[in-house]
């Protein structure tokens, strides 16, 4: 089982690294396998830096055999996805954007449907868009149909959406906790939810 963490920061080691492998920390404690993605090392390698839609359905002519595509592989590979931003005017960080604009081809393929889904924010402070940019992150997971989990967990709480930060999420008491909690809750119900990917599988 592979759960995946998509950096949306332009920082590599910056505060939405330190939660995503805090998710990660606790996905591994369920046995996952697990792997951290910075996305805009990426997404400034294709051919057109902007979704233009230019072709309909898309077949991602402006990705293939450049960085992006490998992504686009890993990601369909994923048993679970957390994704990651900082909040930047109230919503995602433009790397995360430009990589799922770019991933019309997976939404035609149906490839991340059943995909365990999971959101983390941080912001400069207490009350500074982290919701709304957890929200818009699960949008884009529920336009590829994957299953989306934030709180729920009975003897846990992530968070009602998921986890938030206040800048340097570090020194955030309830950061690393709350990341934990919710790569344990991927780990989990990707556990639990195995047969509907195996099943897609059988179909493609």
């Amino acid at each position: 089982m592979l759960i995946l963490a998509l950096n949306g920061s332009p920082h590599t080691n910056g505060n939405t690294a330190f939660m995503l492998n805090q998710a990660l920390e606790g996905a591994g404690e369920m046995g996952a396998a697990t792997r951290l993605v910075h996305v805009a090392d990426i997404v400034k390698t294709p051919r057109k830096l902007f979704c233009d839609a230019c072709t309909n359905p898309c077949a991602g002519v402006c990705y293939q055999g450049t960085p992006l595509g490998d992504l686009f592989d890993l990601i369909k590979s994923a048993d679970g996805i957390i994704l990651g931003s900082p909040v930047y005017f109230g919503t995602v960080a433009s790397p995360l954007k430009l990589l799922w604009d770019k991933s019309r081809a997976l939404r035609k393929e149906k490839a991340l449907v059943d995909v365990v889904g999971a959101a983390v924010s941080v912001g400069a402070s207490r009350f500074g868009g982290q919701e709304s940019t957890v929200r818009a992150l699960q949008d884009i997971m529920l336009v590829h149909g994957m299953t989306v989990v934030g709180d729920g967990a009975f003897g846990d709480d992530a968070g009602h959406h998921g986890a938030s930060a206040q800048r340097p999420a570090k020194d955030d008491p309830e950061a690393a906790k709350r990341c934990r909690i919710l790569g344990r809750r991927v780990a989990e119900v990707a556990q639990a939810t195995a047969p509907l990917r195996e099943r897609k599988k059988g179909q493609d």
